[in-house]
């Protein structure tokens, strides 16, 4: 029997915003899931993480769909690189060429499932995490100045929590005319449950508490849920997006939603 994908996404603009400039989209048939949190002035950044997913989504999912089958691992990411420059490309022109749209950006992060493993790419500080046996573990290193602080010792993880600099990223779809999406594998075991997010969820919640809420919820609708309505009791200061799939869990293979055929 293939193996099963359940998918389940929310958006919430949170309790500090006015506007939504979070995007999330799935495509169940090509095992593929995206999630972005744009940035500008306006409504500039809602524009740059729309274009990202729908880039993504459109162009890698109809990809997946024709050629996953027979392809390759490098194949694969040679395609992830290739829709992420299409999308960079067009959301920098764009800002370019509208000045009301003028700096925007956006993270991304991609998951593509493949048969025993995925492969994640990412850009910025939106997070891609992985819950197993009841463990989360995060499985994207922020492209964030924060980051690099904490990578070079010059602050500690309790002083990260409060600091400034939480929001400045290094790395952004959109800024410039090339950016490189960082991309790496990770078996897939059934019963694994990933977890796409912006960091309106996880600058509200820690992820003790993103895997107590993730556990507790059999249903990846009444996670995704619990997540958004958590982050926004924490406080809600940003936008909450998530992006949650389950690996051959009974409830996906009950709804019949299975991988493409492929070969071995």
């Amino acid at each position: 029997m293939p193996q099963t994908l359940e998918f389940d996404a929310a958006v919430d603009t949170g309790r500090a915003r006015s506007n939504n400039e979070d995007a999330v989209a799935f495509d169940a048939d090509a095992a593929l899931a995206v999630l972005a949190d744009g940035m500008g002035g306006y409504n500039a950044g809602e524009v740059a993480s729309q274009m990202a997913t729908s880039f993504v989504c459109g162009e890698l999912g109809r990809w997946l769909r024709e050629s996953a089958a027979d392809a390759t691992d490098h194949e694969v990411r040679r395609a992830m690189d290739i829709c992420v420059d299409n999308a960079n490309r067009a959301i920098f022109n764009a800002a370019n060429s509208n000045p009301q749209y003028a700096g925007m950006g956006t993270t991304l992060v991609v998951a593509v499932f493949r048969p025993g493993h995925l492969l994640v790419g990412h850009i910025g500080d939106s997070r891609a995490y992985r819950l197993r046996g009841g463990r989360l573990q995060q499985l994207t290193r922020d492209h964030s100045l924060l980051q690099e602080q904490l990578d070079a010792g010059l602050i500690t993880p309790e002083q990260a929590i409060f600091s400034s600099n939480r929001n400045l990223v290094t790395r952004a779809v959109g800024v410039e005319d090339t950016v490189l999406l960082e991309t790496h594998e990770h078996e897939l075991h059934p019963g694994d449950c990933y977890l796409l997010c912006s960091d309106g969820l996880s600058d509200m919640l820690d992820d003790d508490a993103i895997a107590q809420l993730m556990r507790a919820n059999a249903s990846l609708a009444g996670a995704s849920r619990a997540l958004i309505d958590a982050a926004n009791n924490a406080g809600g200061k940003d936008n909450i997006s998530v992006v949650l799939v389950r690996a051959g869990g009974a409830d996906a293979a009950a709804q019949g939603r299975s991988w493409w055929p492929f070969r071995r």
